[in-house]
């Protein structure tokens, strides 16, 4: 399996609607599933969930 197979590139959306994203990398063997991570939104000035999107 090549380096990009197994751990891509995947961009967390913010969930409240700003439009602001984080770029991270994800296993796909241990997180199949789109990941959600509770991050800091610095347009909304708190903490909210960041989806995968694809």
């Amino acid at each position: 399996m090549a380096r990009n197979d197994l751990r891509p590139v995947v961009r967390l959306r913010s969930t409240a609607d700003t439009g602001y994203t984080y770029v991270t990398r994800k296993n796909r063997r241990s997180t199949p599933d789109r990941l959600v991570l509770r991050k800091y939104d610095p347009v909304v000035g708190r903490h909210v969930d960041f989806r995968e999107e694809r």
